[in-house]
């Protein structure tokens, strides 16, 4: 049997344990059933599953969530909106979260899917200081999908600016 302050108090029967753990006004715990003689702890109980869960909630909130955000492209965009997106791309990737891109073909659109390529690589491009290509470029029926991580680096550098400070997308050309 071990007390509360970790000090080893021998080999008790089961009935001097609990009157020892109650007249110091702790709850006694079996911390290792598996060996003979098992072997009991003195100690708050309640106090010990919420320390528990209190580590448990830092490990949570020290994780990096990843989600996968998605930006979808028409070949027919518009030089401006395209620009947009390109800066929601940025602002995702920014933010920590990997980004899918998709082109996709309407109608007859899909007979020349280079123009789709085309569109995946200038997003590429606008992005290609902050990011790395996750997957590559593929086409899979009527759209063009790639998926885009974040450069790790560059997140990092985001983290660390003060609150209140956005990123500014890059200046149309």
């Amino acid at each position: 049997m071990i007390d509360e302050t970790g000090k080893q108090l021998g080999i008790l029967a089961l009935s001097d344990a609990l009157r020892e753990a109650d007249n110091r006004g702790y709850d006694l715990v079996e911390v290792a059933p598996g060996v003979h003689p098992p072997v009991c702890r003195i100690m708050d109980y309640g106090r010990y599953r919420y320390q528990l869960k209190q580590k448990e909630k830092e490990q949570l909130r020290h994780q990096r969530h990843l989600t996968l955000k998605e930006m979808k492209f028409g070949l027919k965009i518009g030089a401006h909106d395209l620009d947009i997106k390109v800066g929601h791309v940025r602002r995702f990737l920014m933010a920590g979260h990997k980004t899918k891109i998709t082109v996709y073909f309407r109608g007859r659109e899909i007979i020349r899917p280079e123009f789709g390529f085309d569109m995946v690589n200038r997003v590429i491009q606008k992005v290609h200081d902050i990011s790395i290509v996750d997957s590559p470029p593929k086409q899979e029926g009527k759209q063009i999908n790639l998926v885009l991580a974040p450069h790790i680096r560059e997140v990092r550098k985001e983290v660390a600016k003060p609150a209140g400070q956005t990123p500014s997308p890059e200046p149309a050309a």
